[in-house]
Formats: C-alpha cells, sequence, structure tokens
C-alpha cells in the first residue's frame, strides 16, 4: 500500500509519517514547498505520478484568529476549502482512498451534549470552521472512499500548542487568566496518529471524532494539569469567554465530541489526555 501524507511539516503529519514508517508501509510526506494543493494542475500532477493507494490529507490553514483577517479569508479559503477539492477530485479520478482531517469548529458549540460524528446541524462561528466544514462537503460529496476524522485541541512535539503556550507563559508570569467555559478534551498527535494509521487500511469509510480519552475538560482545567505534571507553580485563574476578551474568532463552547463510532467499528480508542499530556513533557524535556 502507498500513502500520500500531505502536511508532513505540521504537528500531525510529521507523527502520521512516523507512524507509517515504524509499520513498514510505503509513503510519501508532501508539505506546501513541493506540493501546493491550491493549484489544481500541479496536485492532478503530482498525484498521478505517485499513484497512492490512499491520501491522508492533514495539510490546513489552521491559524484561527488569523483566518478573521479579511486580507487572509480567500488564501484560508483556497487551502482549507479548494485545496481539499482538488484532492478529492484526483481521488475520485485514481480510485483512491481519502482521510480528511476536520475539527470540531464545524459545529456552534451550543448546548451540552457531545456532537455525533454523523450529525449534519453545522453553523460553524468563524472562517476557519466554515471553510475546513466546506473541505468535509467537497470530500463526502465527491468520494465514497473517504474518512472524515473530526478533532480538538491538538498538541504534538514538531509544533506550535496550547501546552507550549502555557508553559511558556508560566516561566514568565506569577498568574494566568485561562478560559473555563469552553468544554472539550485534548489531542496527543502520536496517539491520534496510530489511529489514523489502523484507518486508512481498512475500508471502513465515513465520518468519526478522535480524541484523547479521560472526560470533557475546560482550557482552565487542561492548564492546572499542564502547571501540575511540569512541577510549576504558576497560578491560574478561570475566566469566562466574555472575561478573556482577547480572540479575534468566536469559539464554540461545546467541544464534547462522542467516540463511540470507533469502538463500534473496531478501532482502538486514544488513551487518557492526562497520559498522553504526561508523554508529551518528557518528549518535549528530552
Amino acid at each position: 500500500m502507498k500513502i500520500l501524507v500531505t502536511g508532513v511539516k505540521g504537528q500531525l503529519g510529521y507523527d502520521v509519517c512516523k507512524v507509517l514508517a515504524s509499520r513498514g508501509i510505503e509513503h510519501c510526506g508532501v508539505d506546501v514547498a513541493d506540493f501546493d494543493i491550491t493549484d489544481a494542475a500541479a496536485v492532478k500532477r503530482y498525484l498521478e505520478g505517485y499513484g497512492p493507494d490512499a491520501v491522508i490529507h492533514c495539510a490546513a490553514w489552521t491559524n484561527v484568529d488569523g483566518a478573521e483577517d479579511e486580507a487572509n479569508i480567500a488564501k484560508v479559503r483556497a487551502i482549507n476549502a479548494e485545496g481539499t477539492r482538488n484532492i478529492a477530485e484526483v481521488c475520485k479520478a485514481l480510485d483512491c482512498k481519502m482521510m480528511y482531517i476536520s475539527t470540531d469548529y464545524v459545529f456552534d458549540g451550543q448546548g451540552t451534549e457531545p456532537w455525533q460524528p454523523d450529525c449534519k446541524d453545522y453553523k460553524p462561528l468563524n472562517v476557519y470552521g466554515q471553510t475546513k466544514l466546506e473541505g468535509e462537503l467537497a470530500v463526502s460529496g465527491l468520494l465514497e472512499k473517504y474518512f472524515i476524522v473530526r478533532i480538538a485541541w491538538v498538541f504534538g512535539v514538531n509544533g506550535k500548542n496550547f501546552i507550549k503556550t502555557m508553559l511558556n507563559v508560566g516561566k514568565n508570569h506569577d498568574t494566568v487568566r485561562v478560559v473555563c467555559d469552553q468544554i472539550g478534551t485534548p489531542t496527543y498527535t502520536p496517539d491520534l496518529a496510530r489511529l489514523l494509521c489502523d484507518m486508512i487500511v481498512t475500508d471502513k469509510y465515513g465520518y468519526y471524532h478522535a480524541t484523547n480519552e479521560g472526560g470533557y475538560i475546560s482550557w482552565y482545567d487542561f492548564t492546572c494539569e499542564i502547571y501540575r505534571q511540569a512541577g510549576m507553580d504558576t497560578k491560574v485563574v478561570p475566566v469566562t469567554t466574555a472575561e478573556y476578551g482577547l480572540s479575534k474568532a468566536a469559539r464554540p463552547f461545546n467541544s464534547r465530541l462522542d467516540k463511540s463510532k470507533l469502538t463500534e467499528h473496531g478501532f482502538e480508542r486514544l488513551p487518557d489526555w492526562k497520559d498522553a499530556l504526561s508523554r508529551f513533557l518528557e518528549e518535549v524535556n528530552q
């Protein structure tokens, strides 16, 4: 089996390629320098040349606040929506599987019930969520052999993330204010990469949700555990989203994702997020 992985320089694409290599699966990791997904002709040329059996599409514009800038909106849509469509169209022509990594931000984040993978009640609150939804619809509308995997609160060693930010802030401040009314679960990229590589070799297509286990928490809860495990005594003050008031893009309050479909289809779910955090801290400290 030959697998093409986009976004190899990002947190997730990097770890997907590591897992594929550890399993001896032939693969090729590409990033924007050698694979501009916004160029339909280049996508067609590259995919036809490589001839993959599957594409794991991790590349995306992920700067949520930056996506709100008027000057960036067209570029965000070109990457997240049109670029995804470009890949899906070639996958269809090649009869190739496609896995698209999406986000909890396709929902409006209202209520307290976990979102179901097959829920179609889409109401994104920001440009990032809207363009990721457009990517989802392109994949599901064009293909039959597709996986759409929604994730949330991603962290990994290869790139920027919330944990690294909090560790840096905690070193320079005695007190930090962290939002306590946005609820979800973190996702550690090595754990997610293992699951995606388990999935891609099957034909159990469709929509899935995947985050680490361990229940639903707030960013405040997450920060408290980060400092506890890191042995830092920085004080964490819980504030509401309205009190925090610094974000340009609206965020969903309810990012609870129901992952029972993974179990129903025989996939091993991700470990507890506290365990994942421990392994992450150990890796970044090495």
